[in-house]
């Protein structure tokens, strides 16, 4: 990376290819993700001395400041002609190297990205909890970002986004909508949940809840009239309630499963799947839609049984990672 332009260079050539992703490691050529697998962008392996200049060349003075005190830095770029980018900028090995994700430039909707009438239904939510899970890469900020342009397309509410950075913008429509990044219009997300209560806010969208107190926040919001939607990293939906339950200390378990019965509306959980014609990548889900009997298996702390009843709920809108693929 010797010139000014090479970062701009390397996230073009990434979106040519309909790549994803762009990985700046030092010692290795820069690396696009193509359909989940790894293109090498040339041969030549990065600098440390030109990586960290064409880094710190893209970021504001105070994500400068941010990233030497954090050692790590999630932002947004946006490049004229290119497109929008989510970056994230770390050290490994005393090197500072980074990845970015590419950020399409328009919304899609639910139903395109394969999404049902169920999760549509969340987004009607009055208040409660709604849970877009998945490993990395699966498609959540997507879903996620979906379904807040369906409230503001719906419903007239005040809605705000909780983002780390923000990464999709939206417009104001028959609701207001308030767009906060960490860091810039908040210090963090427990913080940000916290005041959002205060605002006359209907709901209320996190990108991802992180630890004990982003959690306990959000579950106090949606108790209190506030329709919360958040991401969660989990490998399927009963891991998504195992790791809210096993992040607090075990005398604070039974607290947060009974407030995990009530304040729940559903859990999508979803991944991106090559597709069988090898054109790309399709996405998979399974989808929980709480009833009476799923609360009652929650607040009992019998999560083994939460698979078994979606498999035979399907009345009520839920079905399973296998029935997804089978279809």
């Amino acid at each position: 990376m010797s010139t000014s332009r090479d970062l701009v260079d390397l996230l073009t050539m990434t979106r040519e290819l309909d790549g994803s992703d762009l990985h700046l490691s030092i010692g290795a050529p820069p690396v696009a993700r193509v359909n989940g697998s790894l293109v090498p962008l040339g041969t030549e392996p990065l600098e440390a001395k030109q990586c960290r200049e064409q880094l710190m060349s893209v970021l504001t003075e105070s994500e400068r400041t941010r990233l030497e005190k954090n050692w790590e830095l999630d932002f947004a770029l946006q490049l004229r002609g290119v497109g929008r980018f989510r970056g994230n900028a770390h050290f490994s090995r005393g090197n500072l190297e980074a990845a970015f994700r590419y950020v399409p430039s328009s919304v899609p909707d639910l139903q395109s990205l394969g999404h049902g009438p169920n999760v549509q239904d969340f987004c009607r939510a009055r208040q409660g909890l709604v849970l877009v899970t998945g490993m990395a890469g699966a498609g959540k900020s997507t879903t996620l970002a979906a379904m807040t342009a369906q409230i503001l397309g719906e419903r007239s509410s005040v809605v705000t986004t909780i983002e780390d950075p923000i990464e999709f913008t939206f417009e104001h429509a028959d609701s207001l909508i308030k767009q906060r990044q960490i860091g810039t219009d908040t210090h963090d997300f427990a913080k940000a949940l916290k005041a959002a209560v205060r605002q006359d806010v209907d709901v209320i969208v996190v990108s991802e809840m992180r630890d004990q107190e982003s959690v306990a926040a959000a579950l106090t919001a949606a108790e209190t009239g506030h329709l919360v939607i958040s991401t969660l990293h989990s490998r399927g939906t009963v891991g998504s309630l195992e790791r809210m339950v096993d992040i607090f200390p075990a005398a604070q378990q039974p607290q947060i499963i009974t407030q995990l019965s009530g304040a729940l509306v559903g859990i999508v959980h979803q991944k991106l799947l090559p597709r069988a014609d090898v054109t790309g990548r399709v996405m998979a889900s399974e989808v929980m839609v709480m009833t009476p009997a799923l609360s009652a298996v929650i607040r009992e702390h019998r999560f083994e049984q939460i698979h078994g009843l979606m498999q035979v709920s399907a009345v009520h809108g839920m079905h399973t990672m296998d029935d997804s693929v089978k279809h």
